[in-house]
């Protein structure tokens, strides 16, 4: 890259003084700036900071730290937040509709503050899942330096000898309602599944999209698997005013880092590590807002390739702390180069190259890593020889749909339909024990436009699992799952049911095919019996008719591309 004559390309519009903007640097002189800093180039570092959400209720002390070393290195630091919102503390509530919304929002804010306020480079501080994809397309469409410093995940915590996380605490309902613990063990579960701040520890949302911003080359080397409190984040944090000068004196943009290539290169890596299904969402998300051509066919095409190696929850045994003692994630990632599944010559924030960043890593350790430990598994003996991230097609789902399929559910699944029209009916039915065994739950109307907002769908799930069906019935769903659902589950179901998809005729009763492996979903009804009902069919009235959630349903993409508002 070639480096540019000046750092404070931008901010110098309002700073210099040959201009007539008397009231911009009065402003720019009462936050504490003198003579010499309006030289400077200046630095917006934005983060999702709240209290009133573990992940992201110590983002403002990483923020603090960033502006220190921004500030070390001859450049202002200027701190702003942008929202988030708890997917834990809304899910199975009207809340949750604002989850994936939130990820608009943020990009909204971020891209309004840097463009009104002349930054001429950015930090980004993201926690809870929304924030990473978010913050990333405003990075995108700003396209000025900027990077990336995950917040980190949770430490875990032990009750009874037995490590808990976020999910413990939703799966321990259906085990209460089963009568499978008492009432002061499903309390003492609940106090002990999250103490400490940070993103849920599992391999969900938000370690997910760590992975994959870090896969992208837009964070540092090993920020996706350093824990929230640990001395390696406060130590990366203490890095990034070398990283942003970097960045800024060669002029090396987010469009220069995320590439196809790149895309491909998060893919792989979160399908080895069997990452959540949101990630579909969000990379396509990303993929449209960097103007590169992204599709479901592109992970369908990984899926082939890549195997699922990581034993980590919520379908496996470990959480993203249980990297770290092996080197973390560049150690995974030199480990899927050598066997040539990464792109090593992409760029990223450092100004070197995938390979350069990762070379200094230590080689897995393959005999206690892989063989004694089993966090991860070799990619020769794999958990599973294909990913586990699978798109399906058929009449159900013409525009697709995403599963999340580790092996463990089986690969086919046939049963009858019983459908719902919100989550709330479906919950009631399956804590009241009227889901039997060999059910397929449809649950509608929760799409990006019908929720409005697409909700996730973990509560069900978890319910499933508690009350011990977990292995016995199907899910699915024009909605979306956490990160922490697990079982035979099938989400993002296109076109949806509030535009009049396949899945706003499903019927109680109907047989419902599901086969994995030759990647179909499919309504055994007959076409008659379709157009039958779709004659009859009429679009039911938005849920919302005001407000934020009112203009996203008005403006949101199908799940299919993303679930984007600005095209």
């Amino acid at each position: 890259m070639k480096k540019i004559e000046k750092t404070n390309h931008y901010s110098s519009k309002i700073t210099n003084k040959s201009l007539d903007l008397p009231a911009a640097q009065a402003m720019l002189y009462s936050t504490g700036l003198d003579e010499k800093d309006f030289k400077k180039a200046q630095v917006g570092i934005v983060s999702n900071w709240y209290d009133g959400n573990p992940c992201n209720m110590h983002l403002n002390k990483l923020g603090k730290k960033v502006k220190i070393s921004i500030e070390n290195q001859s450049m202002i630091g200027f701190q702003f937040t942008t929202i988030g919102v708890s997917d834990g503390m809304s899910m199975g509530t009207s809340g949750m509709r604002y989850s994936l919304p939130s990820r608009e929002l943020i990009a909204d804010s971020i891209e309004t503050v840097v463009y009104a306020h002349h930054y001429d480079g950015l930090v980004a501080i993201p926690g809870c899942d929304k924030n990473m994809p978010g913050a990333v397309m405003a990075l995108l469409r700003l396209n000025r330096p900027a990077i990336l410093v995950y917040g980190g995940s949770s430490s875990s915590v032990y009750y009874k000898g037995k490590k808990l996380n976020i999910v413990s605490a939703f799966e321990a309902l259906g085990e209460k309602k089963e009568n499978n613990i008492s009432e002061k063990e499903y309390r003492n579960i609940i106090k002990n599944s999250c103490q400490s701040s940070g993103s849920c520890g599992g391999m969900y949302t938000a370690n997910t999209m760590a992975l994959a911003l870090e896969a992208m080359g837009m964070t540092l080397p090993g920020s996706s698997s350093f824990t929230a409190t640990s001395y390696e984040k406060y130590k990366e944090c203490h890095k990034i005013g070398t990283a942003i000068r970097r960045l800024l004196e060669d002029n090396i943009k987010p469009k220069d880092i995320v590439t196809k290539k790149s895309l491909e290169n998060a893919i792989t890596l979160t399908i080895a590590l069997g990452g959540s299904t949101n990630l579909v969402l969000h990379l396509l998300a990303i993929a449209r807002t960097a103007e590169i051509d992204i599709s479901l066919k592109d992970f369908q095409e990984k899926n082939k390739q890549v195997p699922l190696i990581g034993n980590l929850k919520p379908s496996g045994s470990y959480l993203m702390e249980d990297l770290s003692p092996f080197g973390g994630t560049p150690v995974i990632m030199k480990y899927l180069l050598q066997f040539g599944f990464l792109h090593g010559d992409c760029l990223t924030v450092t100004g070197r190259t995938l390979e350069e960043n990762i070379q200094g890593f230590p080689d897995p350790e393959i005999d206690e890593m892989f063989f004694t430990k089993k966090v991860v598994y070799p990619l020769n003996s794999p958990i599973k020889k294909n990913g586990h991230i699978v798109i399906l097609y058929g009449n159900l789902a013409p525009e697709g749909a995403v599963a999340k399929i580790t092996g463990k559910e089986g690969f086919i699944f046939s049963g009858f339909s019983r459908t719902f029209n919100s989550e709330e009916e479906a919950n009631r039915a399956i804590l009241n024990r009227d889901i039997h065994v060999g059910d397929v739950v449809v649950i509608r109307y929760v799409g990006p436009k019908g929720g409005p907002g697409m909700p996730e769908m973990l509560k069900p799930t978890s319910c499933i699992i508690g009350v011990g069906l977990g292995k016995d019935v199907a899910l699915i769903t024009d909605g979306r799952f956490s990160g922490g659902s697990h079982g035979f589950v099938i989400g993002h179901i296109s076109p949806e049911a509030q535009i009049g998809g396949p899945i706003s005729l499903v019927e109680d009763g109907d047989l419902i095919s599901i086969d994995a492996k030759n990647k179909r979903i499919t309504l055994k009804v007959g076409k008659e019996v379709i157009q039958r009902r779709r004659s009859k069919w009429a679009p039911p009235t938005l849920k919302e008719n005001r407000g934020y959630l009112y203009k996203y349903a008005k403006l949101v993409s199908s799940a299919s591309e993303g679930c984007i508002t600005d095209k």
